[in-house]
Protein backbone atom coordinates (compact mmCIF):
# COMPACT_ATOMS: atom_id res chain seq x y z
CA UNK A 1 0.00 0.00 0.00
CA UNK A 2 1.04 3.85 -0.96
CA UNK A 3 2.48 5.39 2.62
CA UNK A 4 0.18 8.80 3.30
CA UNK A 5 2.68 10.90 1.80
CA UNK A 6 2.53 9.62 -1.93
CA UNK A 7 -1.38 9.78 -1.39
CA UNK A 8 -1.65 13.09 -0.11
CA UNK A 9 0.11 14.22 -2.69
CA UNK A 10 -1.73 12.81 -5.59
CA UNK A 11 -4.69 13.86 -3.80
CA UNK A 12 -3.49 17.38 -4.24
CA UNK A 13 -2.77 16.93 -7.57
CA UNK A 14 -5.99 15.45 -8.84
CA UNK A 15 -7.59 18.14 -6.84
CA UNK A 16 -6.04 21.26 -8.87
CA UNK A 17 -6.53 19.35 -11.89
CA UNK A 18 -10.39 18.90 -11.19
CA UNK A 19 -10.50 22.49 -9.71
CA UNK A 20 -8.62 23.50 -13.77
CA UNK A 21 -11.26 21.10 -15.78
CA UNK A 22 -14.08 22.96 -13.71
CA UNK A 23 -13.43 25.94 -14.35
CA UNK A 24 -12.77 24.82 -18.41
CA UNK A 25 -16.39 23.55 -18.35
CA UNK A 26 -17.63 26.93 -16.82
CA UNK A 27 -15.72 29.07 -19.61
CA UNK A 28 -17.29 26.46 -22.42
CA UNK A 29 -20.61 26.89 -20.93
CA UNK A 30 -20.53 30.54 -20.98
CA UNK A 31 -19.06 30.78 -24.85
CA UNK A 32 -21.36 27.64 -26.02
CA UNK A 33 -24.97 29.56 -24.67
CA UNK A 34 -23.61 32.45 -27.49
CA UNK A 35 -22.86 30.40 -30.34
CA UNK A 36 -25.71 27.97 -29.71
CA UNK A 37 -27.38 31.25 -30.34
CA UNK A 38 -25.54 31.80 -33.41
CA UNK A 39 -26.21 28.70 -34.88
CA UNK A 40 -29.43 28.04 -34.43
CA UNK A 41 -30.73 31.51 -35.40
CA UNK A 42 -28.36 31.53 -39.12
CA UNK A 43 -29.04 27.66 -39.74
CA UNK A 44 -32.58 28.54 -41.06
CA UNK A 45 -30.78 30.48 -43.41
CA UNK A 46 -28.18 28.26 -44.71
CA UNK A 47 -30.30 24.96 -44.84
CA UNK A 48 -32.74 27.46 -47.20
CA UNK A 49 -29.60 29.11 -49.09
CA UNK A 50 -28.17 24.90 -50.21
CA UNK A 51 -32.41 23.91 -50.55
CA UNK A 52 -33.11 26.82 -53.52
CA UNK A 53 -29.95 26.91 -55.18
CA UNK A 54 -30.85 22.81 -55.20
CA UNK A 55 -34.45 23.09 -56.34
CA UNK A 56 -33.27 25.96 -58.90
CA UNK A 57 -30.58 23.75 -60.78
CA UNK A 58 -33.62 21.00 -60.64
CA UNK A 59 -35.35 23.69 -62.78
CA UNK A 60 -33.18 24.80 -64.73
CA UNK A 61 -32.75 22.37 -67.38
CA UNK A 62 -29.32 21.44 -68.83
CA UNK A 63 -27.01 24.21 -68.33
CA UNK A 64 -23.25 23.98 -69.20
CA UNK A 65 -21.90 26.03 -66.56
CA UNK A 66 -18.01 26.02 -64.74
CA UNK A 67 -19.29 25.13 -61.56
CA UNK A 68 -21.60 22.77 -62.47
CA UNK A 69 -19.43 20.14 -64.23
CA UNK A 70 -16.42 17.92 -62.54
CA UNK A 71 -12.94 19.96 -63.32
CA UNK A 72 -10.37 18.28 -65.58
CA UNK A 73 -8.36 17.20 -62.21
CA UNK A 74 -8.71 13.96 -60.78
CA UNK A 75 -7.86 15.27 -57.19
CA UNK A 76 -10.31 16.28 -54.62
CA UNK A 77 -10.51 19.04 -52.03
CA UNK A 78 -11.71 19.18 -48.87
CA UNK A 79 -12.19 22.69 -46.59
CA UNK A 80 -11.35 20.91 -42.92
CA UNK A 81 -12.83 22.50 -40.07
CA UNK A 82 -11.52 21.92 -36.84
CA UNK A 83 -10.58 23.94 -33.39
CA UNK A 84 -7.17 25.49 -32.70
CA UNK A 85 -7.30 23.95 -29.26
CA UNK A 86 -7.93 20.49 -27.71
CA UNK A 87 -9.33 19.19 -24.77
CA UNK A 88 -12.17 18.78 -26.91
CA UNK A 89 -12.91 14.87 -26.54
CA UNK A 90 -13.17 13.27 -29.98
CA UNK A 91 -14.60 16.41 -31.86
CA UNK A 92 -10.88 16.75 -34.24
CA UNK A 93 -10.87 13.40 -34.18
CA UNK A 94 -13.77 12.81 -35.90
CA UNK A 95 -13.66 15.35 -38.23
CA UNK A 96 -9.90 13.74 -39.54
CA UNK A 97 -11.16 10.67 -39.61
CA UNK A 98 -14.00 11.42 -42.19
CA UNK A 99 -10.99 11.90 -44.47
CA UNK A 100 -8.75 9.14 -43.87
CA UNK A 101 -11.16 7.00 -43.25
CA UNK A 102 -12.95 7.57 -46.73
CA UNK A 103 -11.06 5.68 -49.82
CA UNK A 104 -11.98 8.33 -52.01
CA UNK A 105 -9.93 10.93 -50.28
CA UNK A 106 -6.17 9.46 -50.57
CA UNK A 107 -3.26 10.99 -49.24
CA UNK A 108 -2.14 11.50 -52.83
CA UNK A 109 -4.79 12.65 -54.34
CA UNK A 110 -6.54 14.91 -51.94
CA UNK A 111 -5.85 18.51 -51.70
CA UNK A 112 -6.80 19.78 -47.78
CA UNK A 113 -7.58 23.60 -47.31
CA UNK A 114 -7.41 23.72 -43.75
CA UNK A 115 -9.28 26.01 -40.90
CA UNK A 116 -8.12 24.89 -37.62
CA UNK A 117 -4.76 24.08 -35.98
CA UNK A 118 -5.96 20.44 -34.23
CA UNK A 119 -7.44 19.12 -37.59
CA UNK A 120 -3.55 20.94 -39.41
CA UNK A 121 -1.18 18.86 -37.01
CA UNK A 122 -3.13 15.71 -37.80
CA UNK A 123 -3.41 15.87 -41.57
CA UNK A 124 -0.07 16.72 -41.61
CA UNK A 125 1.00 13.51 -39.40
CA UNK A 126 -0.91 11.78 -42.23
CA UNK A 127 0.76 12.91 -44.94
CA UNK A 128 -2.13 15.35 -46.82
CA UNK A 129 -1.08 18.11 -48.45
CA UNK A 130 -2.62 21.53 -47.05
CA UNK A 131 -2.70 23.64 -49.27
CA UNK A 132 -3.37 26.67 -47.20
CA UNK A 133 -4.37 26.86 -43.46
CA UNK A 134 -7.32 29.47 -42.30
CA UNK A 135 -6.71 28.43 -38.35
CA UNK A 136 -7.58 32.03 -36.95
CA UNK A 137 -11.01 32.03 -39.10
CA UNK A 138 -12.46 29.81 -36.69
CA UNK A 139 -12.00 31.43 -33.14
CA UNK A 140 -14.63 33.98 -34.21
CA UNK A 141 -15.96 33.45 -37.73
CA UNK A 142 -16.92 36.63 -39.48
CA UNK A 143 -18.48 35.96 -43.42
CA UNK A 144 -15.30 37.63 -44.79
CA UNK A 145 -13.56 35.51 -43.60
CA UNK A 146 -15.56 32.84 -45.16
CA UNK A 147 -15.62 34.95 -48.87
CA UNK A 148 -11.80 34.82 -48.90
CA UNK A 149 -12.00 30.74 -48.68
CA UNK A 150 -14.50 31.17 -51.18
CA UNK A 151 -13.07 32.96 -53.74
CA UNK A 152 -9.56 31.14 -52.98
CA UNK A 153 -10.96 27.43 -53.79
CA UNK A 154 -13.26 28.52 -56.54
CA UNK A 155 -10.19 30.47 -58.15
CA UNK A 156 -8.17 27.04 -57.65
CA UNK A 157 -11.21 25.17 -59.24
CA UNK A 158 -10.95 27.38 -62.11
CA UNK A 159 -7.93 26.86 -62.95
CA UNK A 160 -7.97 23.36 -62.57
CA UNK A 161 -6.30 22.32 -59.23
CA UNK A 162 -8.71 19.77 -58.42
CA UNK A 163 -11.72 18.82 -59.90
CA UNK A 164 -14.33 17.91 -56.67
CA UNK A 165 -14.79 20.00 -53.44
CA UNK A 166 -15.74 19.13 -50.20
CA UNK A 167 -16.36 20.49 -46.76
CA UNK A 168 -16.19 18.78 -43.21
CA UNK A 169 -17.70 20.10 -40.54
CA UNK A 170 -19.32 19.11 -37.43
CA UNK A 171 -23.36 19.64 -37.19
CA UNK A 172 -24.55 21.53 -33.78
CA UNK A 173 -27.77 19.12 -33.17
CA UNK A 174 -27.73 20.15 -29.18
CA UNK A 175 -25.90 20.27 -26.51
CA UNK A 176 -24.84 16.58 -26.27
CA UNK A 177 -25.10 15.88 -30.53
CA UNK A 178 -22.58 16.73 -32.70
CA UNK A 179 -22.55 15.16 -36.24
CA UNK A 180 -19.26 14.83 -38.17
CA UNK A 181 -20.63 15.64 -41.89
CA UNK A 182 -19.08 15.82 -44.99
CA UNK A 183 -21.07 17.92 -47.63
CA UNK A 184 -20.20 18.44 -51.74
CA UNK A 185 -19.90 21.97 -52.75
CA UNK A 186 -18.52 22.12 -56.32
CA UNK A 187 -19.57 20.63 -58.87
CA UNK A 188 -22.71 22.33 -57.92
CA UNK A 189 -25.66 19.73 -58.70
CA UNK A 190 -29.45 18.76 -58.10
CA UNK A 191 -28.86 15.11 -57.40
CA UNK A 192 -28.99 15.40 -53.75
CA UNK A 193 -32.09 17.73 -54.13
CA UNK A 194 -34.66 15.68 -51.12
CA UNK A 195 -37.29 13.77 -52.91
CA UNK A 196 -40.28 15.87 -50.90
CA UNK A 197 -39.40 18.80 -53.37
CA UNK A 198 -39.49 16.66 -56.34
CA UNK A 199 -43.58 16.67 -57.03
CA UNK A 200 -44.61 16.83 -60.66
CA UNK A 201 -46.21 20.05 -60.44
CA UNK A 202 -43.12 21.79 -59.67
CA UNK A 203 -40.89 19.49 -62.40
CA UNK A 204 -42.42 21.12 -65.38
CA UNK A 205 -41.79 24.55 -64.21
CA UNK A 206 -38.54 25.99 -65.70
CA UNK A 207 -36.12 28.32 -64.09
CA UNK A 208 -36.07 31.44 -66.12
CA UNK A 209 -32.79 33.33 -65.49
CA UNK A 210 -32.42 37.40 -66.64
CA UNK A 211 -30.14 38.58 -67.86
CA UNK A 212 -28.77 34.93 -68.67
CA UNK A 213 -27.92 31.49 -66.83
CA UNK A 214 -23.88 32.09 -67.36
CA UNK A 215 -24.57 35.60 -65.70
CA UNK A 216 -26.68 35.09 -62.51
CA UNK A 217 -24.62 31.82 -61.97
CA UNK A 218 -21.54 33.30 -61.76
CA UNK A 219 -22.97 35.57 -58.88
CA UNK A 220 -25.13 32.73 -57.12
CA UNK A 221 -22.77 30.19 -56.82
CA UNK A 222 -20.19 32.05 -55.22
CA UNK A 223 -22.55 33.00 -52.74
CA UNK A 224 -23.93 29.61 -52.32
CA UNK A 225 -20.34 28.45 -51.75
CA UNK A 226 -19.32 31.06 -49.31
CA UNK A 227 -22.84 30.93 -47.62
CA UNK A 228 -22.08 27.07 -46.56
CA UNK A 229 -18.66 27.69 -45.64
CA UNK A 230 -19.99 30.70 -43.55
CA UNK A 231 -22.42 28.20 -41.67
CA UNK A 232 -19.78 25.50 -41.34
CA UNK A 233 -17.90 27.76 -39.06
CA UNK A 234 -20.72 29.19 -36.95
CA UNK A 235 -22.12 25.23 -36.26
CA UNK A 236 -18.21 24.29 -35.82
CA UNK A 237 -17.75 26.74 -32.79
CA UNK A 238 -20.86 25.96 -31.37
CA UNK A 239 -19.81 21.88 -31.78
CA UNK A 240 -16.38 22.50 -30.54
CA UNK A 241 -18.04 24.40 -27.04
CA UNK A 242 -20.50 21.88 -26.50
CA UNK A 243 -17.80 18.80 -26.81
CA UNK A 244 -15.42 20.68 -24.75
CA UNK A 245 -18.10 21.31 -21.81
CA UNK A 246 -18.92 17.40 -22.26
CA UNK A 247 -14.79 16.30 -22.12
CA UNK A 248 -14.48 18.94 -19.08
CA UNK A 249 -17.86 17.79 -17.11
CA UNK A 250 -16.30 14.22 -17.27
CA UNK A 251 -12.97 14.55 -16.64
CA UNK A 252 -14.49 16.99 -13.10
CA UNK A 253 -16.74 13.56 -12.85
CA UNK A 254 -13.54 10.95 -13.07
CA UNK A 255 -11.65 13.33 -10.81
CA UNK A 256 -13.67 13.39 -7.79
CA UNK A 257 -14.15 9.62 -8.51
CA UNK A 258 -10.51 9.51 -8.15
CA UNK A 259 -10.47 11.65 -4.98
CA UNK A 260 -12.73 9.43 -3.42
CA UNK A 261 -11.05 6.19 -4.00
CA UNK A 262 -7.85 8.11 -2.52
CA UNK A 263 -9.43 9.40 0.31
CA UNK A 264 -10.60 5.61 1.48
CA UNK A 265 -7.08 4.48 0.74
CA UNK A 266 -5.92 7.23 2.93
CA UNK A 267 -8.37 6.51 5.63
CA UNK A 268 -7.38 3.23 5.52
CA UNK A 269 -3.54 3.86 5.62
CA UNK A 270 -3.94 6.39 8.48
CA UNK A 271 -6.03 3.85 10.52
CA UNK A 272 -2.94 1.16 9.79
CA UNK A 273 -0.19 3.43 11.15
CA UNK A 274 -2.42 4.33 14.13
CA UNK A 275 -3.25 0.67 14.66
CA UNK A 276 0.59 0.23 14.47
CA UNK A 277 1.71 2.65 16.69
CA UNK A 278 -0.79 1.59 19.65
CA UNK A 279 0.50 -1.80 19.01
CA UNK A 280 3.91 -0.76 19.59
CA UNK A 281 3.33 1.10 22.69
CA UNK A 282 1.33 -1.58 23.98
CA UNK A 283 4.05 -3.66 23.05
CA UNK A 284 6.78 -1.45 25.19
CA UNK A 285 4.48 -1.56 28.18
CA UNK A 286 4.27 -4.81 28.71
CA UNK A 287 8.16 -5.36 27.85
CA UNK A 288 9.10 -3.00 30.62
CA UNK A 289 6.38 -4.48 33.45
Amino acid sequence: MASMRDIQRRKTSIQSTGQITKAMKLVATVKLQKARGNAENSKPYFDHMYEAVKSMLARSGNIDHKYLRTGKSTKKAVIVITSNRGLAGGYNSNIVKLITNNPDFSVDDTVIYNIGRKGKELLVRKGYDVKADFSEAVNEPMYKDAMEISDMVLSDFENGEFGELYIAYTVFKNTVSHIPTLVKLLPVSAEDEQDGDNDDSKAKVLMNYEPGAEEALDIIIPKYVSSLIYGGLIESVASENGARMQAMDSATSNADDMLADLSLLYNRARQGSITQELTEIIAGAEAIS
